[in-house]
């Protein structure tokens, strides 16, 4: 078991790890191995994902949802199989522990004060005096 955080617990099979061949530089190493990593988990058929978790992940997964449901991530950063698979896996926990994070609370309407609204309209009043003196001067002499 995988543990994503105190509430969420996820089963080793859950996450379909495969190998496939990086793109990119690299010579003929790249050409021969395959170090880069595909990592598939089927969050619609997670039963270790609560509901409003699965639906804040499917919102942050974006692009990376098929529409069956599987969140897929390719890590090749790295030069190794096995690094480029930690990698993946821990890209893939840390998204499932943003889904798991409550959403922000609703932000209360305020008003401005009084003081505020005085200040903002001095202001304003300053600001065009500064711009009506800048025209021609008028001729009331």
């Amino acid at each position: 078991m995988i543990e994503v955080t105190p509430t969420i617990q996820l089963a080793d099979d859950e996450f379909q790890v495969r190998a496939v061949r990086a793109s990119g530089p690299g010579g003929q190493h790249v050409n021969k191995v395959s170090t880069a990593v595909e990592l598939r988990f089927d969050a619609r058929g997670s039963p270790g994902l609560p509901e409003d978790v699965r639906a804040r992940l499917y919102r942050l997964a974006g692009s990376r949802l098929t529409q069956d449901g599987v969140i897929v991530l390719v890590a090749q950063t790295r030069r190794s199989q096995e690094m480029n698979r930690a990698e993946a896996v821990g890209r893939m926990l840390t998204l499932i522990r943003k889904a798991a994070e409550p959403p922000p609370p609703p932000r209360k309407k305020t008003r401005p004060t009084y003081a505020s609204k005085l200040k903002r309209l001095e202001g304003k009043s300053k600001r065009g005096n500064v711009k009506a003196m800048r025209g021609r001067p008028r001729g009331d002499d």
